[in-house]
């Protein structure tokens, strides 16, 4: 998979994308990403990308030409899946929308700023718009590396043990179950008996019983 993420601040990436998973799934191929510079798209010798807005108002906009520039050429490339605008408006993250999303091939993240992006980017250019929760964030850096974060770490071989994201929360709705590691008694706290009974079959009932009460108690919302 290759995620492009265009921002006005490709810096705040040079980190993120460097450490555990979603380091070692580059190194191995299976994610390829890209950071580009809004601002190397700009036709102005400030290299401004952002106006006011037409009819008044407080805050900037970021302008379409160069918005529709970068997107263009990365078009003329390749084919994209997805071109997806991260806006607090958007469909609300899910992992739903994630096993979706990491089925595809090649995606564009595009981070907004100051008061957002010219409208007419929306309707026209943009494919998907993805929100990652109810509120507003300064950029859309932080929601491009999360949503980054959840599609990379689906993409088979990514995971050494693929089971394990199959089993995290969100997966069918619901919760993941407790989980205990040793020692098993730790000042008189101990962990259920069925983890060490050995029996695959009660231990796999326990953990979706348990993954059942747990989404009634935290997330009664999943449940229904």
């Amino acid at each position: 998979m290759r995620i492009d993420i265009i921002t006005l601040f490709p810096e705040f990436f040079e980190s993120y994308f460097e450490y555990s998973i979603l380091k070692r799934a580059q190194k191995n191929g299976k994610a390829e990403l890209k950071i580009h510079n809004l601002r190397d798209y700009s036709t102005n010798k400030q290299k401004s990308v952002d106006d006011y807005q037409f009819g008044g108002g407080a805050g900037m906009v970021i302008c379409i030409q160069p918005i529709d520039d970068c997107i263009s050429k990365l078009k003329a490339e390749r084919h994209y899946d997805e071109i997806i605008y991260l806006s607090p408006d958007g469909e609300t993250l899910n992992q739903q929308i994630c096993n979706t999303l990491s089925t595809h091939s090649n995606l564009i993240l595009l981070c907004g700023h100051y008061k957002g992006i010219d409208q007419r980017v929306r309707e026209h250019i943009i494919t998907k718009e993805i929100s990652i929760g109810d509120y507003v964030l300064t950029g859309g850096e932080m929601a491009a590396a999360i949503l980054s974060d959840t599609v990379i770490r689906l993409i088979p071989g990514v995971i050494s043990d693929e089971t394990s994201a199959l089993t995290d929360s969100f997966q069918d709705n619901l919760l993941a179950p407790p989980i205990y590691t040793r020692p098993s008694n730790y000042k008189g706290w101990k962990i259920p008996n069925v983890l060490l009974s050995g029996n695959e079959k009660l231990i796999t009932e326990w953990r979706e019983q348990e993954a059942i009460k747990r989404t009634k108690e935290r997330r009664p919302n999943l449940s229904e």
